[in-house]
């Protein structure tokens, strides 16, 4: 078994209940904007090479989910681009902290920790976890 299909695998097992899985689907990529926008905040170099860090896992990992993750990043840092430079680090700090309280309450509508709480490295999983779902929805192979 590949070691993305097993830290999948381990991501999915506690995130099988509808609910939370839905509430990873918004949240997740909520998180991820928020913490490039927090990036961003410092400097625009920081959020690039902090994405740069990402999809260098990503691409040791899967090639496929790595494609979908730099369409998603690019998106994001698109998104923060245009936006006004005095809107980024507040919009970045209410969204990290509400989609992390949804996350919360996902899990806890789940009966299980979050995955990261066992192994840091869940944090850079669920985002593929999600862009996964999406990627079955569509019938594509990663």
């Amino acid at each position: 078994m590949r070691n993305i299909d097993t830290l999948l695998y381990q991501y999915g097992d506690s995130h099988r209940n509808r609910v939370n899985e839905w509430v990873h689907i918004v949240c997740v990529p909520l998180i991820v904007f928020s913490v490039l926008g927090l990036l961003w905040s410092v400097h625009a170099v920081v959020a690039l090479a902090g994405s740069v860090a990402a999809l260098a896992y990503y691409i040791k990992l899967s090639r496929p989910l790595a494609l979908g993750m730099l369409v998603m990043l690019a998106l994001m840092l698109a998104l923060l681009a245009v936006l006004p430079a005095i809107v980024v680090l507040p919009l970045s700090l209410v969204l990290f902290v509400l989609a992390w309280i949804g996350q919360f309450i996902g899990h806890q509508i789940e009966g299980k920790k979050p995955s990261f709480l066992d192994d840091l490295r869940f944090l850079l999983i669920g985002p593929l976890f999600v862009l996964g779902f999406a990627y079955r929805r569509l019938r594509l192979a990663y």
